[in-house]
């Protein structure tokens, strides 16, 4: 036991002088290098402002507003029975579910902590479902990733396509994760008209919540701006420490490392400093993926480049990680199954992106606008009516799927077609 207290010690002294070293470290590289840290840190602004804002604020509002009026309430009693029985989470999830999926990080987390904080599920369970929901948006994948660092639309597909079957193969996966766990939630299981239970849950939240529309659209409008500002000081800061790291020759150290892990898998080694910039930030990972050459400045495989692609969106980057411990800090929310999952859905999407590449590189047609074909003059507006219709159109066609499956799932149970594995 006293061994035990020791080792707990050495590790807090650890820590404790680890990270005011790591601190000073960067400050003092910032004041030796003041050019690089503030070009960095525009740079990000410039994403925040130009990309992140714009796209994510609308989302953010909704989001709000639809929990305040309690449409997530009734959601929860409409896809208990399908949330339930494949990733062990209560109904009320499939809102993060399909709002997470479809409009990229960090929303899944953000919603999956005012879930648990209204109580609409245990810990357990919210830390089952933001491990898989806090995804990329399918537009960064295909728009950004694909036709804009690729160059090729079809590239897309691949992408995306691993990046979400991977991801609910987590979800699968997660359902076991703390599987003795016995507490739920407070959920309405009650008999009769599951519709008209879901309206009763509807306006009882309704009637909780007591706020006046316009009240709780002031409330969204501000508490998102305020999350946003979080976001944006984020992705600044890491943009400033991957250029740091860069200019310090940190990147090209760890480089060697892990391209000796490439290696062993049989990937190019050239390949190593985009997944050391992936580690922190996905942007200029995926980026340097793409743009992979040998020593002999000939192209890395596209396959390779598109398997370490996958696995860097997948991983989504510190920077994301830390946005999301953010979120969930003030809840009692715990952050290692979160990255454990990080480092599955890595693994997972990088090994379906392998899987898919011939099958669905000659199949796909092309599913991105001319705005963003390389070379293109590219209009901000249409850029960001583009990602409104399509991340809009996401989650309501995806919460229509789920329906439809719960449906259809009530409908076998009735029938005594499904197997106990479906039952409560």
């Amino acid at each position: 036991m006293a061994h035990l207290l020791n080792r707990t010690h050495h590790k807090g002294y650890l820590w404790a002088y680890a990270m005011p070293a790591a601190a000073i470290m960067l400050t003092i590289s910032m004041v030796r290098h003041p050019d690089v840290a503030f070009k960095a840190a525009v740079h990000g602004l410039r994403v925040w402002f130009e990309i992140v804002f714009p796209a994510l604020l609308p989302f953010f509002v909704f989001s709000e507003i639809l929990m305040g009026l309690g449409v997530v309430h009734a959601m929860g009693v409409l896809l208990e029975p399908f949330m339930r029985p494949l990733f062990n989470v209560p109904g009320a999830g499939s809102f993060v579910m399909a709002m997470g999926l479809a409009s990229g990080y960090p929303i899944g987390a953000i919603l999956t902590a005012k879930l648990r904080k209204q109580n609409l599920c245990t810990r357990v369970e919210a830390e089952r479902l933001y491990s898989f929901c806090n995804t990329a948006d399918p537009l960064f994948m295909i728009g950004a990733v694909a036709v804009g660092m690729f160059g090729i639309v079809e590239l897309g597909v691949v992408i995306s396509l691993s990046h979400y079957i991977s991801a609910l193969l987590v979800g699968l996966v997660l359902r076991f994760y703390a599987a003795g766990e016995r507490e739920r939630a407070i959920q309405d299981t009650g008999r009769g008209n599951v519709l008209l239970r879901a309206l009763k849950a509807l306006y009882r939240a309704r009637v909780e919540d007591g706020r006046p529309f316009g009240q709780l659209l002031g409330d969204a409008i501000r508490q998102s701006v305020s999350t946003l500002g979080v976001i944006a000081g984020f992705i600044m800061l890491f943009s400033v420490i991957i250029q740091i790291a860069t200019t310090a020759g940190f990147t090209a150290w760890l480089s060697g490392a892990v391209g000796y892990i490439l290696r062993l898998f049989g990937l190019d080694p050239n390949l190593a400093p985009a997944l050391v910039s992936g580690l922190f930030e996905t942007t200029i990972g995926s980026d340097l993926a793409a743009k992979a050459t040998d020593a002999g400045g000939k192209v890395v495989p596209l396959v390779q480049r598109t398997v370490v692609t996958a696995a860097i969106i997948a991983w989504s980057g510190l920077s994301v990680h830390f946005q999301v411990a953010a979120m969930v800090n003030d809840t009692d929310l715990r952050l290692t199954p979160y990255i454990l999952a990080r480092a599955l859905h890595a693994v997972l999407a990088g090994i379906v992106a392998y899987l898919l590449m011939p099958h669905v590189m000659q199949a796909s047609s092309p599913l991105v606008l001319p705005v963003f074909a390389p070379g293109a003059k590219v209009d901000p507006a249409a850029i960001w009516r583009w990602r409104m219709v399509h991340l809009g159109l996401y989650p309501l066609l995806l919460l229509f799927l789920l329906g439809f499956l719960n449906g259809l799932l009530v409908t076998l149970r009735r029938a005594h077609l499904v197997s106990f594995f479906f039952r409560r």
